[in-house]
């Protein structure tokens, strides 16, 4: 299969890289190669973001449902990027009566710095990563979470009932399905040990077995598939993807949190929406896929990692596009009743297989 790509921890980190190249060290060092490494990777990833958003997001939907999506804008319709940020920019942005601020105003921010926030333990191969904490894991899941309460806050101080409807299912359906979602990555803990990053990335990329000379690598994907299932399921109501958009649902409440949102802050609700959407495809290709592993030269890593958190992408647009949505009392009864249970009997089964092996 090749040499296996992997993050180890005697890679340079990008911070001292960046500090290195500049001729800095010590405190200065580490603030100036701390804040340019967290611009190039937050722009790394708002550059992915502005090209899956307005454009694949819609030549993906058409590919699904037999259409031919944007090709007037540019070459592949690649302009609507630009078209639609000027368009959705120069609308004046409305402000309705009696909403609370400065919680309205605060909302739209949230949702996407929490998701770039994330990305800080993320390891995308060949040295790209800001930072490798023991709590890494804890830390993207911690961070993550706060995009709760920015809809939570949209709802609430947007002073509409169906803005606050979308709040109310949105932080009951996080809830519902982020306990599942911490608890299967749980298992992977145990198989590895630890909550750092760069240590679940190195243990995957043990050899697995053999199959005439091709060297299948230890990926938790293929260690422990049923996990890998439960995650990506969990994984599509914390991004609110089909069957589990509901606290959008534009069938029955509109647009739910974002209905009173215009202008840039729709923007920034979008951009935040999609930002999650890597950021849970990065987490899928780090607990499962073997983060930047792949074969070929270490300096392809960033390539292989790009290319799984695509894939997680299309998963869920596929989604979008085949799965009905369904009923918010159906939603709460599978999480609890159905992902909760499942995941748990994961954690144990895990824990007993790994107690015995070890």
């Amino acid at each position: 299969m090749g040499t296996l790509l992997l993050q180890s921890e005697t890679q340079t980190p990008l911070v001292d890289t960046i500090a290195g190249l500049l001729g800095l060290d010590g405190l200065l060092g580490a603030v100036v190669g701390g804040l340019l490494g967290a611009f190039l990777i937050a722009n790394v990833m708002l550059v992915t973001t502005a090209v899956a958003g307005p454009w694949a997001k819609r030549k993906i939907t058409a590919a699904f449902t037999d259409r031919i999506a944007v090709n007037r804008i540019g070459p592949f319709g690649l302009l609507i990027i630009v078209a639609d940020a000027v368009r959705l920019m120069s609308k004046e942005l409305i402000v309705p009566d009696g909403v609370d601020r400065p919680a309205w105003d605060l909302a739209p921010i949230i949702l996407p710095f929490s998701a770039l926030m994330g990305f800080a333990v993320i390891p995308m191969g060949s040295g790209i990563h800001l930072a490798d904490p023991e709590s890494g894991l804890a830390y993207a899941f911690a961070v993550s979470s706060i995009a709760s309460l920015g809809l939570i806050m949209a709802g609430y101080a947007s002073n509409n009932k169906y803005s606050l409807l979308g709040g109310l299912r949105s932080i009951a359906q996080n809830i519902a399905y982020e306990i599942p979602l911490v608890v299967t990555a749980a298992s992977v803990v145990i198989f590895t040990g630890s909550l750092q990053m760069s240590e679940i990335v190195a243990v995957q990329a043990e050899p697995l077995v053999s199959v005439a000379g091709v060297t299948i690598p230890q990926w938790f994907a293929f260690v422990n598939p049923f996990a890998f299932v439960l995650f990506l399921a969990a994984n599509l109501a914390e991004v609110g993807r089909n069957p589990f958009d509901t606290p959008e649902a534009p069938t029955e409440i509109v647009a739910g949190y974002q209905t009173e949102y215009s202008s840039i802050y729709f923007v920034l609700f979008y951009l935040g929406e999609f930002i999650h959407i890597f950021l849970g495809g990065a987490l899928i290709a780090t607990l499962f896929l073997g983060g930047p592993a792949g074969p070929g030269p270490e300096a392809l890593g960033f390539v292989w990692f790009t290319i799984k958190i695509w894939a997680v992408f299309l998963f869920t647009q596929w989604c979008r596009s085949a799965v009905p949505r369904v009923r918010i009392d159906q939603l709460i009864e599978i999480g609890w009743k159905g992902m909760l249970v499942l995941s748990f009997a994961n954690l144990v089964l895990t824990a007993i297989i790994v107690g015995v092996i070890v």
